[in-house]
């Protein structure tokens, strides 16, 4: 037989005080009009108790979870896994669970899961949606619930998002480059139609100075797409003498294949990465990175999502800026 909960009228009982005057303890209402050893005791007996507040009576009252639902592309994947633990801890100063998912890239998976959240009635939705997600976007929107995009965005569909200025942190990239005499440069980048990853090769090729070569990588292929587009580029007439790499799971499929073909970095090729990853501190040479501030983009999002919690009308698009991390696999001797 299951044990019977505690309830607020249990601890009033013991502590020999009305049911109203713990609850109010219990959530914060009584600080500085009761004495502190009086709210003390009801604490302690509470805890003594086993106390746990019912969130469904709760929620039912004020109509809020106090929960937000988090949708990833892939939690496995670094970025992945670093926003979410900053969107938890700073959603949980604000008070807020939340509830994780990944969508593996799926517009079908993405769609379950929302639908997952929304029926725990979370309070609002933390996005990164996959590509061609814009009526996910619209639907949202015509059915007035609180949401945030974070990372990738639809500029055909106005919603709050944060993200980062991509186009001018690829093309710092690719300025480093040339300022260090780099001047056959290759890009190899996504085949998607995501925004945020096309700003990234956008910044990096529509530059004059640059004499550029685009290697295309499909999501499900990365390895193999990867060392096709290096065959392609070490076997062309035109003399290759550096790679920019617009993700860091790109760098590293692309590190690992440039360490079998022997290619000596940075003496024959230079490298650099959009983001990075610890797996490039295990390469022999450290390796140039555009740095994403992760930090403020999870504390931007978590803010917008309070925000339009409490208030749906508003509307901000953020686009933070990314530092350039110089090392030595762009350094020539």
């Amino acid at each position: 037989m299951a044990q019977k909960k505690t309830s607020l009228k249990d601890i009033a009982t013991k502590v020999g005080v009305s049911t109203a005057l713990v609850s109010y303890v219990l959530n914060g209402k009584m600080k500085g009009r009761i004495s502190e050893e009086v709210a003390n005791r009801i604490k302690q007996v509470a805890k003594e108790l086993n106390y746990h507040p019912n969130q469904i009576a709760r929620s039912l009252k004020t109509n809020k979870t106090n929960s937000i639902g988090l949708l990833l592309a892939d939690i496995s994947n670094p970025f992945s896994s670093q926003i979410a633990r900053i969107v938890e801890n700073e959603a949980d100063k604000m008070g807020y669970a939340v509830i994780i998912g990944s969508s593996d890239e799926s517009v079908e998976k993405s769609e379950k899961i929302i639908e997952v959240f929304l029926n725990r009635q979370v309070d609002g939705l933390i996005l990164s949606l996959p590509e061609k997600s814009e009526q996910i976007v619209a639907d949202l929107k015509s059915k007035d619930i609180p949401f945030v995009l974070l990372d990738r965005y639809f500029p055909s569909v106005a919603a709050n998002s944060v993200a980062i200025d991509n186009f001018s942190a690829s093309e710092s990239a690719v300025n480093h480059l040339l300022s260090n005499n780099y001047n056959n440069i290759c890009i190899i980048s996504y085949d998607t139609e995501l925004v945020h990853l096309n700003e990234r090769l956008r910044g990096a090729t529509e530059q004059k100075e640059i004499n550029s070569t685009v290697g295309k990588v499909r999501l499900g292929h990365i390895q193999e797409d990867v060392e096709c587009a290096i065959d392609k580029f070490l076997n062309t007439e035109q003399s290759i003498d550096a790679i920019f790499f617009t993700s860091n799971l790109l760098t590293i499929s692309g590190l690992k294949y440039l360490n079998k073909k022997k290619v000596i970095i940075p003496e024959d090729m230079g490298v650099i990465a959009f983001d990075k990853t610890d797996a490039f501190d295990l390469f022999y040479t450290s390796i140039s990175y555009v740095n994403q501030p992760l930090n403020k983009l999870g504390r931007e999002a978590v803010r917008l999502m309070h925000q339009a919690i409490n208030d749906n009308t508003k509307r901000e698009q953020i686009f933070l800026l990314a530092e350039l991390i110089v090392r030595d696999s762009t350094s020539r001797k």
